[in-house]
């Protein structure tokens, strides 16, 4: 087995070298900026060599800076079994995501925006929001046809992304946590109106 550059010698002042990174990545962001591995080092006064030992690319670099966007769920460790409030616990998890790096996700947003972005590594634009929903709607997958359950997916996503949260603080006005219970509101009655067109609004 291989043994990764951090993990071989002087450990203490390559854990300060990496964190130095990742915090000169989160402060471009913060600008505006989606860095390159080169910008990140520039910005934290480490050569380029040094800081390719630490991240491969830019990709690897922003997911550093930004490791819940790997998050396989957002359930927690004792998942509920019922699915509004499993929903409501992705919900809930995205916005504190969002809020907790506003800065940086609206950065993704506008990037993901311009007439480029299909050419950017935009890593905290991955679409694993799609993974969260199915993780909560997987109590009712069975209740749902294809087309139905298809077109919740993506009514979800819609509803309580950060285009949503953005949307809700500045052109609706909505303090923070008002446009969070918008959301979490939004996503119920999203659900719901799934399984009563459904005609499955049985037991979970």
């Amino acid at each position: 087995m291989s043994i990764s550059y951090e993990q071989t010698g002087r450990r203490r002042q390559k854990a300060r070298t990496r964190t130095a990174l990742i915090d000169a990545a989160r402060a471009l962001v913060k600008e505006g900026r989606s860095p390159t591995v080169e910008e990140a080092a520039e910005a934290a006064s480490i050569s380029r060599a040094t800081a390719y030992r630490y991240f491969a690319n830019r990709e690897a670099l922003l997911v550093a800076a930004h490791p819940e966007v790997e998050a396989r769920s957002l359930l927690g460790d004792e998942p509920p079994t019922d699915p509004e409030a499993r929903l409501d616990r992705v919900v809930t998890g995205l916005a504190r995501l969002f809020l907790n790096s506003e800065a940086s996700y609206r950065t993704m947003l506008r990037l993901s925006l311009e007439s480029d972005a299909p050419g950017r590594q935009l890593a905290l634009r991955k679409g694993r929001r799609y993974l969260w929903i199915e993780d909560a709607l997987e109590p009712v997958r069975e209740r749902l046809d294809s087309d139905e359950y298809e077109r919740l997916k993506h009514a979800l996503a819609a509803a309580i992304g950060i285009e949503a949260l953005v949307a809700l603080i500045d052109l609706g006005g909505l303090p923070r946590e008002r446009a969070v219970e918008v959301m979490r509101w939004s996503a119920r009655a999203l659900l719901r109106a799934a399984l009563e067109a459904s005609g499955r609004t049985g037991a979970t």
